[in-house]
């Protein structure tokens, strides 16, 4: 039957041009991974298309992301990013059986756009960084124009005149064996190599050995670790810590290689420290809450650590540094990672006594590659976007005027001090307790402030007082609890905080942008 016949060839065609796309986008990515592997991991195609689009992305969108895909909103976009390029590769494929310039000129075009995003990256190194993504363009582009070639042979009718049809599907499938074959250990050798460049930073955090603080931690009162079940700890594992930041790819940076560099406006001492240098500083020992301006309302980006570091007032006094109400010219300290992340905090906040620092120990051991290795910044008080830069390389002292940080520039806010908040741990929304007496816990936290009170609301009744476990410091979150006595049917539990200086955390809702969320967390229960 012709029209039978015709729709299989034109099957058979479109099935061969997309193998022949694909197999040209699987070389070009593990080309590009094998060049990155030599130049720089953090230059490869997919992570600087994927930076670009950070960049460019609205913070709405944004907020978006982190909200409904978490921590894992870095892979949602790299899945997203290598599902458009499947189905361009598989749209070229199909194009160059009967152009094969075109098809190889679209690869290409490719290319450039990932060379331009890798060079647009604030942490490019230079035109080397262009480098992955032009070779793997070059490598998909001669790719695609050889196995077009074979595909076309291949769905060529059988008394077109060419090769037999068997004969050539046979060629294009030995073709695509051979170019599979080869791809695949480009990329293997291609991760190889980038794995070596991690190994001698993985090596010097092993060997990192934290000096003793001068200043040790307090002992955590006996009564500020509550024993509900279900409550969040008081001190947050680093494995379970909250991680939210731009990084596609983690930065292993090693230690002894590793620099600060300080300077700008009334810095008289300019410096560049090593990390042996600032291990040999007084280093202190404190308990802090960190929280993210992304942590929507009763959400799960807060946590409490143990933090080792340099005292950041120290080191900028040594500088010369003064703070504007001692008549010094800048008021923004201006934090730069080395993948190219700014942030800013006001030189007065980090001047003012609180416990601001370089921490280089978390929890008791070097910092995680993840929060920071070797060295990151922390301000009690401040969400992070303003005041916990990872992975530090530079401070430069500056004014509000003069420069705004990347998130400001995206519309966020200069100035963010952390909001009264609580939050509800257990019982979970939805939740199903028995009748009789259950225990409703949580955490809530207003860093520099501490947490006075906290109340529940059982449906529209009174607010009635919480027992509130012991205080660690204002710079620390404190743990609640309440025995209600649940009666059937279906109930809304509402908590509030009250802070250090009296004021009630407050019930208008809005969302993270510009400055953090505020509102009341509830949730709806039903007893049986």
């Amino acid at each position: 039957m012709p029209g039978v016949s015709s729709f299989r060839s034109t099957l058979l065609r479109a099935a061969l041009g997309a193998s022949a796309g694909l197999l040209a986008a699987f070389s070009a990515l593990a080309v590009a991974e094998l060049v990155a592997g030599l130049v720089r991991p953090a230059a490869g195609p997919v992570t600087v298309v994927g930076g670009a689009l950070i960049d460019r992305t609205p913070a709405g969108v944004k907020d978006f992301a982190i909200r409904t895909f978490g921590e894992n909103d870095k892979t949602v976009l790299q899945l997203g990013i290598l599902a458009v390029l499947v189905l361009v590769a598989m749209g070229l494929g199909m194009v160059g059986l009967g152009h094969r310039r075109a098809g190889a000129a679209g690869v290409l075009l490719f290319g450039i756009v990932g060379a331009a995003a890798a060079l647009s990256r604030p942490d490019s190194t230079g035109t080397g960084d262009a480098l992955p993504s032009i070779a793997g363009a070059l490598a998909g582009a001669l790719t695609l124009f050889f196995l077009a070639s074979r595909a076309s042979l291949a769905a060529a009718p059988a008394d077109s005149g060419g090769e037999s049809g068997e004969w050539s599907r046979r060629g294009f499938l030995a073709a695509a064996g051979v170019t599979a074959a080869a791809a695949t250990s480009a990329g293997v050798l291609g991760r190889f190599l980038a794995g070596r460049q991690g190994q001698g930073a993985v090596a010097s955090r092993e060997r990192l050995v934290l000096p003793e603080p001068s200043s040790p931690a307090s002992a955590v009162p006996a009564g500020a670790r509550s024993k509900v079940p279900g409550i969040t700890p008081f001190t947050t594992p680093n494995r379970d810590f909250y991680r939210v930041d731009t990084a596609l790819t983690i930065p292993k940076i090693d230690a002894g290689t590793w620099r600060l560099r300080l300077h700008g406006e009334g810095v008289t001492r300019p410096r560049t420290y090593t990390l042996d240098e600032l291990l040999a500083r007084p280093l202190v020992e404190r308990d802090i809450t960190l929280t993210c301006v992304s942590n929507e309302v009763g959400g799960p980006y807060v946590g409490n650590a143990r933090w080792l570091g340099v005292p950041l007032a120290g080191l900028l006094r040594d500088a010369g540094v003064r703070p504007p109400s001692e008549g010094g010219r800048a008021d923004q300290l201006v934090a730069r990672s080395v993948d190219g992340m700014t942030l800013g905090s006001p030189v007065e906040d980090v001047m003012d006594g609180r416990d601001a620092m370089l921490a280089v120990g978390m929890n008791g051991e070097p910092l995680p590659f993840d929060h920071g290795f070797p060295v990151r910044m922390l301000v009690p008080g401040l969400y992070g976007y303003v005041s916990a830069c990872k992975w530090i390389e530079s401070l430069e002292l500056t004014t509000f005027d003069a420069y705004d940080p990347y998130w400001v520039r995206r519309k966020w806010a200069r100035r963010a001090p952390i909001k009264t908040q609580a939050r509800i741990d257990t019982p979970k929304p939805f939740a199903r307790p028995a009748a009789g007496t259950v225990t409703v816990a949580g955490v809530a936290w207003a860093q520099r402030r501490g947490v006075t009170r906290v109340e529940i609301r059982v449906d529209e009744g009174p607010w009635q007082d919480a027992d509130l476990a012991a205080q660690d410091t204002v710079d620390t979150w404190r743990q609640w609890s309440y025995r209600w006595s649940a009666t059937p049917g279906g109930h809304t539990l509402t908590v509030r905080a009250t802070d250090g200086t009296g004021r009630v955390q407050t019930e208008q809702r809005t969302r993270t942008v510009p400055d953090g969320a505020s509102g009341r967390h509830s949730v709806f229960v039903t007893v049986p």
